[in-house]
């Protein structure tokens, strides 16, 4: 991140002591006086994702090969205070979802680097590939229960860097016993690879290895034709890298065609269906978004707001855990008594084609609704940044489309057969 970046945020946050500031504030003479009192009643307690800001998204050992957690996670923190106009002494905390962790607390390192005051706290939750949904879901929650009024929210991965794993009574000195793969679930109930577990989804629910990279290619069309329109523009904070300023997403292949997909062998199974190509790849990135109550959003100017209405999280057979996203989907519409066919736009994390699509086929929504600017598939899979990603994209499009009043939903299968979903209703004006 750049010093000056830090220090933008720095003279955002005021220099009058907190005491002076409450009471500035209580009076109308800072621009955050619109988060005085906004948790006092049901009306201003209405949690809205304001805006967001992302990274590009890069191959695993791609371009940001050599950054840090912490280091794609900073100027994104910087860049959505900066934008949302919000005194950064008014966030009530800072909730980042990651997944294979770099030790210590990333949120709080990162939020430190961009800048934030010492006071504001930062705390990293881990749901695996849930994590970045959950990180929002749980800032949305905050805010209407009134512990709070303003949290940057999102997710984090960097699996370039991910630290190699050694069991301290297992090692001998100066020979440590390294193991990559981590557990998800007991082995008697069962803990199959990523890519086994969706070709058991391919086998129950009949997707045929044709439909699967269909999908794919799909989604790698989609992904260039949103990067190519500037569909993604002001979405993603440029950073410097070894490879020099990195502002575009690093996975879309445009030379990818029928074809070329229909050459990749099976990679978990003889025989089986899912591929290197219909499936996702390791990435890099962060995302996060801003949610306040509808009160402080409209005291600090902003417009286009997606209001959250509910979400759940349930688990399922870890065997088959590519479902299990569908399953928290089809929770939160009933608790909600709201059928999909009233969703205007659907977000699955793309980390097997496979799984989307029997996702789609358990809850009876067309491909035409789902994923419209591609997905993991198409960019990648930053873990715990991924569910993040999915929100922000209800955000972009929302607002482009001018949905007013209309429903939406994320949704994120994740290891060890758990899923998360949230449901959204966008309130604003095309902007």
């Amino acid at each position: 991140m750049h010093d000056t970046d830090a220090r933008a945020v720095r003279r955002n946050a005021g220099d009058a002591p907190p005491a002076e500031r409450r009471a500035a504030r209580a009076a109308g003479n800072l621009p955050g006086a619109a988060l005085t009192g906004a948790a006092a009643s049901g009306a201003d307690r209405e949690p809205v994702v304001v805006l967001g800001r992302r990274t590009a998204f890069g191959r695993r050992n791609g371009v940001f090969g050599r950054v840090l957690a912490d280091q794609l996670l900073a100027p994104v923190l910087s860049a959505v205070v900066t934008a949302s106009g919000i005194p950064a002494a008014d966030i009530d905390d800072v909730i980042i979802g990651n997944a294979v962790g770099g030790g210590g607390n990333v949120a709080r390192l990162a939020a430190l680097a961009a800048g934030l005051p010492t006071r504001v706290p930062g705390m990293t939750i881990d749901r695996q590939c849930g994590s970045g949904l959950e990180a929002i879901v749980l800032a949305c929650r905050l805010v209407a229960s009134g512990a709070g009024n303003a949290y940057l929210a999102g997710g984090v991965e960097s699996c370039s860097t991910a630290p190699l794993r050694a069991h301290r009574l297992t090692s001998t000195p100066g020979h440590p016993d390294f193991f990559e793969r981590v557990r998800f679930s007991p082995d008697v109930v069962g803990d199959p690879d990523m890519g086994v577990a969706a070709e058991n989804v391919a086998d129950r629910f009949g997707i045929t290895r044709e439909r699967q990279d269909s999908f794919a290619l799909r989604s790698h069309c989609l992904a260039v034709v949103a990067q190519d329109t500037g569909a993604l523009a002001g979405e993603i904070v440029p950073l410097h890298a070894e490879a020099g300023l990195v502002s575009a997403d690093e996975g879309p292949r445009r030379s990818l065609t029928a074809e070329l997909l229909r050459r990749f062998p099976p990679v978990f199974r003889p025989g089986g269906t899912v591929t290197a190509g219909n499936s996702c790849a390791d990435a890099d990135g962060a995302v996060v978004v801003l949610v306040t109550s509808r009160r402080v959003a409209e005291g600090l100017g902003l417009t286009g707001f997606l209001s959250f209405v509910d979400s759940a999280v349930t688990g399922t057979d870890p065997n088959h855990l590519g479902i299990a996203g569908a399953e928290a989907a089809r929770l939160v519409l009933d608790r909600q008594n709201i059928a999909s066919a009233d969703l205007a736009l659907i977000e699955f994390n793309e980390a097997f084609a496979a799984q989307v699509l029997a996702s789609m086929d358990i809850l009876g929504i067309p491909e035409e609704r789902a994923n419209r600017q591609g997905g993991a598939l198409a960019v990648g899979h930053p873990f715990g940044a991924s569910g993040a990603l999915l929100v922000l994209r209800l955000l972009k499009q929302c607002r482009a489309s001018g949905l007013a009043g209309e429903l939406s939903l994320s949704a994120v299968s994740i290891a060890g057969g758990l899923g998360v979903a949230a449901l959204w209703r966008w309130d604003g004006a095309v902007r």
